[in-house]
């Protein structure tokens, strides 16, 4: 059976009805295991009744070996309804794949890069952090399930007035003296003042060790400030102009909202979007066929400055793709918890997966789009019990794992399948819809990705790291 069962019955389907057809799922069980509306979509171009038109498919779907009977619904939808034998196939397919099935659907492989997470190191990781991270991690994990090579990347900010501000807020401590107003507050500031040397390495390595307990390992760190060096030579490959003594890229013309700073007036500081210009190049020159950056809200507006960075300096800007999400919002007793790294009151992620554990804040992490915010009951989020919809998953996983434990080698497949329980009619049908819900989480398989009437890429919408 190919590896995707679902669509070798489309196709049978199709050949025996004379028509490119999708089959979808009905929402209730008594509906079939599939069903397809294509006779409404012919009726007007045959010019006949679509439940006509049904009945004719439904006689030929009938006729192939995998259905058990086909019946006409409605206006003039199919309804399917399978044999085990097909299921017990599809699943016997499954089974051999193991962790692979579904993926490996990518027309040509590619070398895609994924940026994520990339706080500065002025804190602990935040659940505001989680959110970028449990989001980037999940679309690197989609790329690698169909084929492609995916490196994981953290950028942050090593100096600059935010990194003056944590430094000297963890030397007045180390002096007996209480940080500065405009530094950070903060039980973890008198940890690292404890430490001898410079605390961005100290914090970085805690950050590391916090992502890589919530399952994101890093492939690569890169430092803004060895990547500003690039600045000078790149500056004049942009489209630029002066005024009121900053120089400004003409990015307007190039697909952006507006033209943007990259050095600023009086003392030609560069911005922070002059420093995307050499991390842009960077990525590129390494050779991957994507650069994905992963934001938060606050950077909407700046989706399109790195495709017009790219076009400015010659690169294609479909190998660029900005994905943005919404803020995660913490409630206990029913008010919302506060986040704020300076001032402290703040919620830590290794305090969240303390409370947690780490599976339910990685699924509250990603459980619903990324275009809308997030309010997790952190009392719930701890429950053991069935009021947690975390505890739905674990438990399907460890009955899933229970049986295949104890199956026998020879196991025939179809006994899985067997017995008068309706709640197999409903799981069944979702099996084989693997490869199919794969492509949909990400529209990882098509290149290049289609953009919608604003200019935007249509993967799932999507966070970004400086200041957050």
């Amino acid at each position: 059976m190919p590896a995707d069962p679902v669509k070798s019955l489309a196709a049978a389907l199709a050949a025996s009805a004379g028509a490119e057809l999708e089959l979808e799922r009905p929402g209730e069980v008594e509906y079939g295991d599939y069903a397809t509306n294509v006779a409404l979509q012919l009726a007007g171009a045959r010019r006949r009744p679509p439940r006509e038109i049904a009945a004719e498919i439904a006689e030929a779907a009938a006729a192939l070996d995998m259905v058990e009977r086909a019946d006409v619904a409605g206006p003039g939808f199919v309804n399917l309804y399978l044999r085990d034998d097909w299921f017990a196939s599809a699943l016997g397919e499954i089974l051999e794949e193991g962790d692979a099935y579904g993926g490996r659907g990518a027309e040509r492989a590619e070398r895609v890069q994924v940026e994520m997470v990339s706080a500065n190191p002025t804190g602990p990781i935040l659940v505001s952090h989680a959110r970028n991270g449990a989001y980037g991690d999940s679309v690197a994990r989609l790329f690698e399930l169909a084929g492609h090579s995916v490196a994981r990347e953290y950028y942050y900010n090593d100096s600059g007035g935010q990194m003056d501000r944590f430094r000297a807020s963890v030397e007045a401590v180390r002096r007996g003296e209480e940080p500065p107003e405009d530094g950070y507050q903060g039980a973890y500031v008198r940890d690292l003042a404890a430490l001898k040397g410079d605390p961005v390495p100290l914090m970085l390595k805690e950050m590391e060790g916090t992502l890589e307990r919530f399952r994101i390992h890093f492939d690569t760190w890169r430092r803004q400030s060895e990547l500003e060096d690039r600045l000078p030579e790149l500056l004049p490959r942009l489209d630029t102009y002066e005024k009121e003594g900053a120089l400004w890229a003409r990015s307007s013309a190039y697909g952006d909202e507006e033209d943007r700073v990259l050095l600023r007036s009086g003392d030609g500081s560069p911005t922070y979007r002059a420093a995307d210009v050499p991390y842009l190049v960077d990525k590129l020159e390494r050779g991957f066929d994507r650069a994905i950056y992963v934001l938060g809200a606050d950077h909407h507006g700046t989706r399109n400055w790195y495709a017009a960075v790219a076009r400015m300096l010659g690169y294609d800007p479909d190998r660029i793709e900005v994905l943005i999400y919404q803020p995660v919002h913490l409630t206990r007793g029913g008010e919302q918890t506060k986040m704020s790294k300076r001032r402290g009151d703040v919620v830590f992620l290794d305090e969240f997966m303390d409370e947690i554990g780490v599976d339910a804040a990685r699924w509250y992490l990603v459980n619903r789009g990324p275009d809308q915010a997030i309010d997790i009951d952190v009392d719930l989020a701890a429950e053991r019990s069935q009021k947690n919809p975390v505890y739905y998953v674990q438990y399907a996983h460890a009955r899933i794992a229970g049986i295949l434990r104890n199956a026998p080698d020879n196991a025939d497949n179809s006994l899985l399948l067997a017995g008068p329980d309706p709640r197999r009619r409903r799981l069944s049908p979702l099996l084989p819809r693997a490869p199919r819900a794969r492509e949909r989480a990400g529209g990882i398989q098509a290149r290049p990705l289609p953009r919608n009437a604003s200019g935007d890429r249509t993967l799932p919408r999507p966070c970004r790291r400086r200041g957050t």
